[in-house]
């Protein structure tokens, strides 16, 4: 395990318990006392824990993980997510992407995708983001037009949110959006932690001719506080080899095609 995987398992532990000891965490990561110690001082000085006498205890934002730790979770399934969700575009389409370490990785899919780097008159697809970090890495690929909408950034996902957001998204239309979620449930929809970002989401989808959610099977049959929208909105659900079959089962009973990868 390395350092990043075990900062996210640290505030995973954090956020469900409330509270950690460092001996305890120090046996169940197997690592030292001393290194437990200097992860949770870095954390502390990121303001995602509080430190105690022999331990931490949970802020009001360690469910709501910083881009750079949430990364290591779960890698290798959203790389395939990501795989599946690229192949599923055509040239010419309009892609919209909201924010998150699985569009993250659909960006750098479809940038890479040799047919669509092929040189030609114009861009091979435009791209519509509320992202600054996936902005930040298409911005330089010159087969992608990129389009990035307003707003107020967010330090946790690096998505742009709030009214000055949706005043592009009003006055396009996209082919294509691929939403990450932090929670998908078949019987009421797609959610994420803040509002905000939400009422981005659900404009992208609304805008969308066909709305996808790439989401690995943890966050699967879960609610989280905000709705982004009703299963009736989704398309297809793109979701890795360990979702349970009952939840596929209960998603096609919806109307979501569910591609397992």
């Amino acid at each position: 395990m390395d350092r990043y995987e075990r900062l996210s398992t640290l505030l995973d532990l954090l956020g469900r318990q409330g509270r950690v000891d460092v001996e305890r965490l120090a046996g169940q990561l197997d690592v030292s006392a001393a290194t437990i110690r200097r992860d949770l001082d870095h954390l502390a000085d990121q303001q995602l824990l509080t430190r105690t006498r022999g331990g931490a205890v949970a802020t009001n934002v360690a469910y709501d993980l910083p881009l750079r730790y949430r990364s290591a979770r779960r890698a290798s399934e959203k790389e395939r997510i990501a795989r599946a969700a690229a192949a599923s575009v055509t040239r010419g389409s309009v892609v919209a992407l909201n924010g998150g370490t699985t569009t993250t990785e659909i960006a750098r899919a479809l940038a890479t995708r040799p047919d669509l780097a092929a040189p030609a008159d114009e861009p091979a697809l435009t791209l519509v983001t509320n992202a600054l970090n996936i902005a930040g890495e298409l911005a330089v690929r010159p087969q992608v037009k990129l389009v990035l909408t307003g707003g107020v950034a967010r330090p946790q996902s690096f998505e742009l949110s709030g009214p000055l957001a949706t005043h592009v998204l009003a006055e396009i239309t996209v082919d294509v959006v691929f939403l990450g979620v932090d929670a998908v449930d078949p019987a009421q929809g797609a959610y994420a932690h803040h509002e905000g970002e939400a009422s981005v989401n659900r404009l992208m989808a609304e805008r969308a001719r066909r709305t996808v959610v790439a989401a690995d099977s943890s966050k699967l049959g879960r609610h989280a506080f905000a709705r982004i929208c009703a299963t009736t909105a989704i398309d297809t659900l793109i979701t890795d080899s360990a979702v349970a079959p009952e939840l596929v089962a209960a998603f096609e009973v919806e109307g979501v095609r569910v591609e397992v990868v």
